[in-house]
């Protein structure tokens, strides 16, 4: 069914066994004080290499100290990194994977307080500091540290080197015109704004060798005004060809784009394939294409139906190493798969945090996390709850041995996300619930429906542990006239039930995650909203990019936010408030959404008194939180017994 993803291709010299690239993804972790590389990013990257894909790129490799783009990324630009990198090749190589390093110079997006570019203009968005512009002498020093940075790969016993030209690092700041506004022989033109990628092939094929495959991470589109576009990069793949690149990567967005840059869930799946499709009609080298292929499926069609000859994965394999192993096997149903959250990969790692999954915490630990074994005693584990966390630790319970079985007072799996996954664009939520419906499906662990847990089945069942993983609700907050108010007054939850429970003019105070898509489902049904945020932000525990999308979606609905707001009281048609010191009175509003805090739900702590069992609580029962927190303690919880 997958014969065509499933296929060998020769890329110069070397014979890949699949058309699966796990793309390079900057992580921030797993290396020493000198950027070394540690066994911590060994094992990170032997746990995706035993997973089947065909290539693999370790990210962020920096070939010069002024162009690092994260604190803790390795470093290609001295030969002291040889040794660590050469026992992790080593390493890798013990499985059937063309293993490279995707090199790069930040540029003006650099993580440092002072910036060298083409030219002294700042990076949108989030990168802040001083920029200087590159004297000539510097630019063609950095093209020879490229060439260096390939060399101690070569040595080290990486297979080939891929050119990081796209996202707006150096590359691709000297590519386009709206970051590159030099009067010398490196601005101005086509020939001479490409004039500097050449030069580092150049200085790759001269340094590490004419026979080394490099290849070249390019954007098909910068999505930004004046930047690179499509009919560039046409342009320029042959010219790449004629210059001896083994494969052109074609990905799209610069810092400033940044939802095409890092696509969320709100974004189609497979968004770049097109480009890809448009540069294999004027090369005759493998092209590459990427951008949330989630679905095998779309893979295979990618390369079946020629618009491309591999499909890169970052965010996919991160959450599940195993990806390709399970489709080849026929068992994609079985993948653990990416939501397009970015707050794990992408949001914490520019925050300069170790970068990690909300779907699987195994992330950075795999150096710590021998193969899973069976515990040394089975035992009975009651878990009384069947929303995520509830279904992460019998999950992890089940794996290792254990006799396992879930109890959910309400009729479905999922609790408040099974929720969240009705919010508009947030339907990939319930990717989640569903693999985890047929991971313990393929364990043999059954949930008990509309059956609270109770001193009869504690008796009944006599387990050894109980997991108390009854989620939260909202708290209803204390407000003068809340409760007087002629006004419908629903939480989130009541919204998510029954939408048209809600009138025509909304408030919902609150202007967290939940408080946003609440507003979001109202304002897509063509209500009138108006949010109301006693913090000075907005969705603080999302993702920046994830948060902007939403905004922007928010705004096209017509929902108005306010922030740093003090509700002084309810009237029976509105609420009366201060922003920035400023008086505001709302008036005509029909309904009233709290989404603020959430308080546990324990109302089984009770029945611990009842039973031999040692109970354990944990997720949004223990202390409400963000998923990402709550699936990581599920999983330790089923590891601790």
């Amino acid at each position: 069914m997958l014969s065509d993803l499933f296929s060998p291709i020769q890329i110069q010299h070397m014979e890949v066994k699949n058309r699966l690239l796990m793309s390079a993804m900057s992580i921030n972790f797993g290396v020493d004080e000198n950027c070394h590389v540690t066994d911590q990013l060994t094992e990170y990257f032997a746990t995706r290499a035993r997973g089947g894909v065909g290539m693999m790129l370790v990210g962020g490799g920096g070939i010069h100290p002024s162009g690092q783009e994260l604190p803790e990324l390795p470093q290609m630009y001295e030969d002291s990194c040889i040794p660590a990198l050469k026992r992790m090749v080593n390493r890798i190589k013990e499985y059937d994977v063309c293993f490279g390093v995707q090199l790069l110079h930040g540029g003006r997006q650099s993580y440092l307080p002072e910036k060298v570019a083409p030219s002294a203009i700042p990076a949108p968005a989030v990168v802040k500091g001083e920029v200087r512009a590159l004297e000539i002498e510097e630019i063609k020093s950095l093209a020879d540290c490229f060439g260096q940075a390939a060399r101690r790969c070569r040595e080290a016993g990486f297979d080939f080197i891929e050119l990081h030209g796209a996202h707006g690092y150096l590359i691709n700041q000297f590519l386009a015109p709206n970051s590159n506004i030099r009067t010398d022989e490196y601005g101005g033109s086509f020939e001479n704004r490409t004039r500097f990628l050449f030069e580092v092939i150049d200085a790759v094929k001269n340094i590490a060798g004419a026979d080394y495959p490099v290849g070249i991470r390019i954007n098909g589109n910068d999505y930004i005004k004046d930047g690179w576009e499509l009919k560039d990069t046409l342009r320029i793949s042959p010219l790449l060809e004629q210059a001896g690149v083994a494969y052109i990567h074609v990905s799209g967005g610069v810092y400033g784009s940044t939802e095409l840059t890092i696509p969320s869930m709100y974004t189609p799946q497979g968004c770049f394939i097109y480009m890809a499709e448009a540069v294999k009609q004027v090369v005759n080298v493998p092209v590459i294409t990427v951008g949330r292929i989630k679905d095998p499926a779309m893979a295979n069609a990618a390369i079946r139906d020629g618009k491309a000859d591999m499909v890169a994965l970052g965010r996919s394999i991160i959450a599940d190493p195993e990806y390709p192993n399970k489709a080849k096997s026929g068992n994609a149903s079985l993948i653990r798969p990416c939501v397009g959250c970015c707050l794990g990969c992408i949001h914490a790692v520019l925050a300069k945090e170790p970068g990690s999954c909300v779907v699987n915490p195994d992330v950075g630990r795999e150096f710590k996390l021998a193969e899973e074994k069976a515990s040394a005693k089975s035992q009975k584990i009651l878990v009384a709850g069947a929303g995520p966390s509830g279904l992460a630790a019998a999950r992890m319970f089940a794996q290792r041995g254990h006799q396992v079985k879930i109890l959910e007072k309400g009729p479905g799996q999922g609790g408040l996300l099974a929720l969240a996954a009705t919010a508009p664009g947030r339907g990939e939520l319930g990717d989640i619930l569903r693999f985890f419906r047929n991971e313990l499906e393929r364990l043999g662990v059954a949930v008990d429906y509309n059956t609270p847990l109770s001193s009869q089945i504690l008796a009944s069942f006599d387990p050894d542990h109980v997991i108390l993983a009854t989620g939260s609700m909202p708290d209803m907050p204390v407000i003068k006239g809340l409760f007087k108010s002629k006004m419908t007054l629903l939480t989130s939850v009541d919204v998510f039930t029954d939408a048209q429970a809600a009138g025509d003019r909304v408030i919902v105070l609150g202007g967290g995650f939940t408080g946003l898509i609440t507003a979001h489902k109202l304002g897509d049904m063509g209500k009138e909203v108006v949010v109301l945020n006693r913090k000075k932000s907005f969705a603080e525990e999302m993702s920046s990019n994830d948060r902007y999308y939403l905004r922007e979606r928010l705004t096209a609905c017509g929902v108005i936010l306010y922030k740093r707001v003090a509700v002084k009281s309810f009237t029976d048609d509105g609420v009366s408030f201060a922003t920035k010191g400023e008086p505001v009175t709302l008036e005509g509003f029909d309904t009233v959404v709290i989404s603020e805090k959430h308080q546990p739900v324990r109302d089984a702590r009770h029945l611990e008194k009842q039973s031999r069992a040692k109970f354990h609580m944990i997720g949004d029962a223990k202390t409400p939180r963000h998923l990402m927190f709550c699936v990581a303690e599920a999983e330790e919880a089923g590891r601790s017994i």
